[in-house]
C-alpha cells in the first residue's frame, strides 16, 4: 500500500512538472506549401508562421516543401499533407482529383481578399502594351502558378497574343527567377504576383500590365481532415489582428502575402478563376 501511494505521489509530481503534451510526442501534421519563392526563402518566411500555429493550437505542424506546385498537391492527394497553403490554380487542380476544401483566404495589405498579377518588362524596353509582345520572349512562373502563368496567359490572349505568337517562352521555378531573368535581359517580359513585382520595381522594372483582382491564396484541407484540427487552425488565424502592435511585430517575420490576416472562404469564391482556366484550356487543352 505504501509503495502504491508513493508511486501515485511521484506520478502526480512528474506530470505536474512535465505535462503530457511535452512527455508524449504529438503526431506531426505536415503543412504543404506551394513554392512561390526558392525553397530556402520559403522556409525562412513560413517556419515562423507554422511556429505560431504550434504555439497557439493543440497540434504540431511541420512545413513540407516541394520544388513544384504539382508535388505539393500530389502529397495532399495522398494524405501526406492534409493541409496546405496554395494559390487558386493549385486548389482548382486539386479539386479535380480529390475532395478538398478551402477554409481561409489571406487578406492583402489593403484589407481585401484579392490580389493582382503583374506583367513586367525592363524600364528601357520598347514594349509599351501587351500586343507588342508578339515575336518577343516571355518568362512565366510555374505552370500551376495563378499570377505567374494562368492570369498573364489569359490577358495575353485577350490582346491577341497566344503562345504561338511569342518568339519563345519558358516556365521558371519561382517568381524571383522570373524577375531576375527579365532584369538580366534573358526574356523581354515576364509575369509575377503583385507583391513580388513591387519589391523589384525600383531595380529597373516597369509594370507593363496589371490584371484584374482575383482571390488571394487559400489554406486548403482534405475533406476527411480532422474537423477539430481544421476548426483550431481557423480560430487561431482568424483572431489575428495586424493592427495590434504586438501581432504586427510577430507577423512581420512572415511572408508579406500572409502578414495582413485571414478571412473565411468557400469554393464559390474561386469560380472566376475556374472560368479563366477554362479559357486557357480551350487554347492548349487540359493541363
Amino acid at each position: 500500500m505504501g509503495h502504491r501511494f508513493r508511486l501515485l505521489i511521484f506520478l502526480s509530481v512528474f506530470f505536474f512538472i512535465f505535462p503530457s503534451s511535452s512527455v508524449f510526442s504529438q503526431e506531426v501534421i505536415q503543412f504543404g506549401l506551394c513554392p512561390k519563392y526558392d525553397l530556402r526563402t520559403m522556409r525562412r518566411l513560413y517556419e515562423p508562421f507554422v511556429d505560431y500555429l504550434n504555439q497557439n493550437t493543440a497540434y504540431r505542424f511541420k512545413i513540407k516543401l516541394a520544388p513544384f506546385y504539382q508535388e505539393t498537391i500530389g502529397r495532399t492527394e495522398m494524405g501526406e499533407t492534409p493541409i496546405a497553403l496554395c494559390g487558386p490554380i493549385p486548389y482548382l487542380k486539386a479539386k479535380e482529383k480529390f475532395p478538398v476544401n478551402p477554409i481561409l483566404r489571406a487578406l492583402s495589405k489593403d484589407g481585401s481578399p484579392y490580389y493582382r498579377g503583374i506583367i513586367v518588362t525592363r524600364e528601357d524596353s520598347s514594349i509599351r502594351n501587351l500586343s507588342d509582345l508578339k515575336k518577343r520572349s516571355f518568362a512565366f512562373a510555374q505552370e500551376w502558378s495563378t499570377a505567374g502563368h494562368i492570369l498573364p496567359r489569359y490577358h495575353l490572349l485577350k490582346s491577341g497574343v497566344g503562345l504561338k505568337d511569342l518568339k519563345r517562352y519558358a516556365f521558371l521555378r519561382s517568381h524571383d527567377y522570373v524577375i531576375e531573368a527579365v532584369l538580366a535581359g534573358e526574356f523581354d517580359a515576364g509575369a509575377v504576383k503583385d507583391i513580388v513585382a513591387h519589391q523589384y520595381k525600383k531595380k529597373g522594372l516597369r509594370h507593363l500590365h496589371i490584371t484584374d483582382p482575383v482571390p488571394t491564396v487559400s489554406i486548403i484541407v482534405r475533406a476527411e481532415a480532422s474537423e477539430e484540427m481544421v476548426q483550431s487552425v481557423k480560430a487561431t488565424l482568424l483572431k489575428l489582428n495586424p493592427k495590434n502592435p504586438g501581432t504586427r511585430k510577430l507577423m512581420a517575420k512572415w511572408d508579406e502575402e500572409i502578414q495582413h490576416g485571414f478571412i473565411e472562404t468557400s469554393p464559390s469564391d474561386y469560380d472566376v478563376i475556374r472560368r479563366i482556366l477554362d479559357v486557357i484550356e480551350k487554347e492548349t487543352g487540359p493541363g
